[in-house]
C-alpha cells in the first residue's frame, strides 16, 4: 500500500513549513481514526483556482477556503486530493486573529477529516468536525 503524502502548489507559491512533521501528524491522525494512510495530495491554490473546482464539481459560486476529493476505492484506506486556498487560510487568520500557520494546519486537518467521512453541513456535523480539528490541532502544536 502506497504510504504518501504529497504537498503542491498550483497558480501560487507557497511551501509549507515543516512538512515532515505535518506528514508523521497526518498519518497518526488517520490511524487514530482506525484507517490506513493511502496516497494524500494537499495542493496549495489561488481563490480565483478552487473557485473553479467548486463551481465545476461542486456546482457552487462561492469562494472557500478548502475542497477534498476522497478517491480510496478500499474503505479502510484515506486517499485523495485536499485543494486549499492560500489567499482564504491567510484572510480568515487575519479575522480569526490567529497565525496564517495555525490556521493553516486547521484547514489541512479539516481536510484530512473529510477524507475520514466527516461531514460539515448541519450545525451538529460542524462542531463534531471543530472538536475533533481543536483535538488533533494540539497534538501538532504541544
Amino acid at each position: 500500500m502506497n504510504d504518501l503524502i504529497n504537498f503542491f502548489s498550483e497558480e501560487i507559491e507557497f511551501t509549507l513549513k515543516n512538512k515532515r512533521k505535518t506528514r508523521e501528524w497526518i498519518k497518526q491522525v488517520i490511524e487514530k481514526e482506525d484507517y490506513i494512510c493511502g496516497s494524500v495530495n494537499i495542493i496549495f491554490c489561488s481563490d480565483k483556482f478552487l473557485l473553479k473546482l467548486n463551481k465545476k464539481y461542486l456546482n457552487r459560486n462561492t469562494l472557500t477556503d478548502v475542497i477534498t476529493f476522497p478517491m480510496a476505492e478500499d474503505e479502510t484506506v484515506v486517499s485523495g486530493d485536499i485543494f486549499i486556498s492560500k489567499e482564504r487560510v491567510f484572510e480568515n487568520a487575519k479575522s480569526l486573529l490567529v497565525k496564517p500557520s495555525l490556521e493553516m494546519l486547521r484547514v489541512v486537518i479539516h481536510g484530512i477529516l473529510h477524507l475520514l467521512g466527516y461531514c460539515d453541513s448541519s450545525d451538529e456535523e460542524k462542531k463534531v468536525m471543530r472538536r475533533k480539528e481543536d483535538f488533533y490541532l494540539k497534538e501538532i502544536i504541544n
